[in-house]
């Protein structure tokens, strides 16, 4: 199981307001079979059974504010990759949380 987190930044775009880029490039992931995305404040969790999904996600969600007008894109993106046991992102979440005080 390989879990990824995805922050893309388009740079030079005319306003400072970014989702409507963000919105496209997750628009432009959502057909693609065999991964599970979830969208925070912050960037986009991504979850698949091997990297290539991965990086076919990267890829689609860069094209596509490329695609838009946006002549660069800044992209910052964490890969778990684990092969011992399978675990999402919200078994990860869990077992951070019944370390916590009062959970």
């Amino acid at each position: 199981m390989v879990v990824a987190e995805i922050s893309l930044t388009p740079i030079g775009t005319a306003d400072s307001s970014l989702s409507f880029y963000i919105a496209k490039s997750i628009e432009s992931i959502n057909d693609i079979n065999g991964v599970k995305h979830t969208t925070t404040s912050m960037g986009t969790i991504l979850e698949a059974d091997n990297i290539e999904k991965i990086f076919e996600c990267a890829k689609a969600m860069n094209e596509t504010i490329h695609r838009l007008g946006v002549k660069r894109v800044g992209i910052l993106l964490k890969i778990d990759s684990r092969t011992d046991k399978i675990q999402s992102s919200q078994d990860k979440l869990d077992s951070v949380k019944k370390h916590l005080k009062g959970s």
